[in-house]
């Protein structure tokens, strides 16, 4: 009985390193500036599922990892980019906020901040940990801001984000960075 469990132990621990079951996909290497963007593939709070492979060569992208939804300083984060989103569309960009929170959470997130962009889902905090959002001694994920430019590179990382103002901030960050409007 006793090797058969140690057999079933190890059988497990394989497919939890495997990642079997798991709608990420995460590279080994947390993401930094100037680097590929590591890969994701997650649900949102729209009902759809994104990932960055369909998105590279069509336009930019723009993800703001938030800690925790339904607090105060995610809560002004969200309202921020909702109230900018109008300057935001300008930009040939997809533009999400996301967390670890669970799917049902994030729905419920976005309708109560009438929300008019796709909040991403990450529970099993894969891709936040690809991302370096979640590491050791955070649980939850870093208020850290990802420009991704068209080639699927990161062209910039804010790590110093002002919640009030983040929307009008990313719009600046978009021009700055060069990222085209749309026509």
């Amino acid at each position: 009985m006793t090797r058969w469990m140690l057999l079933m132990g190890a059988w497990l621990g394989l497919a939890i390193g495997m990642g079997v079951g798991l709608h990420a996909v995460a590279d080994d290497k947390v993401a930094a500036e100037n680097a590929k963007a590591p890969d994701f593939k997650l649900k949102a709070s729209d009902g759809k599922e994104y990932a960055l492979k369909d998105l590279v060569g069509k336009q930019a992208v723009v993800i703001a990892w938030f800690p925790k939804a339904f607090t105060g300083g995610c809560r002004l984060e969200c309202l921020s980019m909702r109230e900018a989103g109008e300057q935001i569309r300008k930009y040939n960009v997809a533009y999400f906020t996301a967390s670890c929170d669970d799917l049902e959470t994030q729905m419920k997130w976005a309708k109560e901040l009438q929300l008019d962009y796709p909040v991403l889902s990450d529970p099993e905090k894969s891709i936040a940990k690809a991302y370096g959002v979640v590491h050791e001694g955070r649980e939850v994920p870093e208020r850290w801001t990802f420009v991704i430019d068209k080639e699927g590179v990161i062209r910039h990382i804010d790590k110093k984000v002002q919640t009030k103002t983040h929307g009008e901030d990313i719009v600046k960050l978009l021009e700055q960075l060069g990222v085209e409007k749309r026509k």
